[in-house]
């Protein structure tokens, strides 16, 4: 399965390169996220519970940043094992393009799942993978962005 898309976000590049190198900020951003440690600069493990279909699951994994360019690009790759629901394994490019104060971040994803979670077949986990990176966008993008005043009534 492969995922491209990009996401406008109100924050200057440096501000959002620091926050995907941050564990805080992800493990809040992250759908269904339990634990998210920082074990060295390039590497965390994660707890993630998910839900594709009827399948919930629990995954212990653990991702790997490579081809680090900062502030600009990164490769990050992850496995994880969801017991008898199966595994996950991926990576992502990703990249920031500076548009003024706002960034805009590419990314091109590919994963592999395996187990029960494979027999749901390819539309349901499509499906949602695409949900759950759209939830993890708008966080991420929420989390940066400015918040925005209420307008004062006339």
């Amino acid at each position: 399965m492969e995922l491209t898309g990009w996401h406008r976000i109100e924050a200057p590049r440096a501000e959002v390169w620091r926050a995907l190198n941050d564990a805080q900020v992800l493990r809040q951003c992250i759908p269904g996220c339990q634990e998210l440690l920082q074990v060295s600069a390039t590497e965390f493990t994660a707890k993630v519970v998910l839900k594709v279909g009827p399948v919930k699951a629990s995954f212990a994994g653990a991702v790997t940043l490579s081809d680090l360019d900062p502030p600009t690009a990164y490769r990050i790759d992850g496995e994880g094992q969801g017991g008898v629901a199966g595994f996950a394994k991926g990576g992502a490019r990703v990249w920031l393009v500076e548009e003024g104060e706002v960034t805009v971040l590419h990314y091109e994803a590919q994963a592999k799942v395996g187990g029960k979670i494979a027999q749901l077949g390819a539309r349901l986990i499509e499906g949602t993978s695409k949900k759950l990176a759209g939830e993890f966008f708008s966080a991420f993008a929420q989390t940066l962005s400015p918040a925005v005043a209420p307008a004062e009534p006339s």
